[in-house]
């Protein structure tokens, strides 16, 4: 481990995570002056370093800490890749990535920042890259891709070694062509958006439909 992780190391002892019931996102325990964070999802939170800031640390909840070395290993298999971040190693309950500077197209639905077609392209092509590395891309969401420069980087591959089709980048795609010139450039209400991931988080797993 890098002297500079080291030092993250010693603020990270200090916070602790606990996952949440009904797909919510995680619980934070604790505090570090050295840290802030800059992710929070339903299984880990992102911290980036004050000090060293070319790196985010994504820790895990305590009951999902399993995902660490499944994920840092889902890194090894995609290597070098526009599309993906880059792993430098992980420890017990995290694992240490290059910090990527851009927005969640989560964020930019809030925001009314213009998603553009060439961000729908790219993911396409980074699933297509997944399944030639042997892996199966699923769990792609508006919080694990970012707008960076006009193109894509997908932030989140720990699901890659489960099997079956989630189908969520096939809906979001979907949803995208029918349905985002109407809001094209527009913001759209955190409240909106809120109940339209909670109801479709809560449909049958085995709906092939998203209306």
């Amino acid at each position: 481990m890098r002297e500079e992780w080291i030092f993250a190391n010693k603020h990270l002892s200090k916070i602790s995570i606990s996952s949440n019931p009904n797909n919510e996102p995680v619980s934070i325990h604790g505090y570090s002056n050295h840290l802030r964070c800059i992710g929070i999802g339903t299984d880990a939170a992102v911290f980036q370093s004050i000090d060293v800031s070319a790196y985010v640390f994504k820790m895990y909840a305590d009951y999902k800490i399993q995902k660490v070395q499944i994920e840092g290993k889902v890194y090894e298999t995609l290597g070098d890749s526009p599309y993906f971040s880059t792993c430098f190693g992980y420890k017990d309950n995290y694992l240490v990535i290059n910090y990527e500077d851009g927005i969640t197209l989560y964020d930019c639905l809030l925001q009314g920042i213009q998603i553009p077609k060439q961000v729908i392209e790219d993911i396409d092509q980074a699933r297509e890259y997944v399944r030639q590395k042997g892996l199966n891309p699923r769990d792609i969401h508006l919080k694990n891709i970012l707008l960076q420069n006009g193109r894509a980087k997908i932030i989140d591959v720990s699901e890659y070694v489960q099997p079956g089709n989630d189908l969520r980048w096939e809906h979001l795609k979907k949803a995208y062509d029918h349905y985002y010139h109407l809001i094209k450039g527009k913001p759209v209400p955190l409240q909106l958006i809120e109940t339209i991931r909670k109801r479709y988080n809560h449909r049958s797993n085995h709906s092939p439909t998203f209306e």
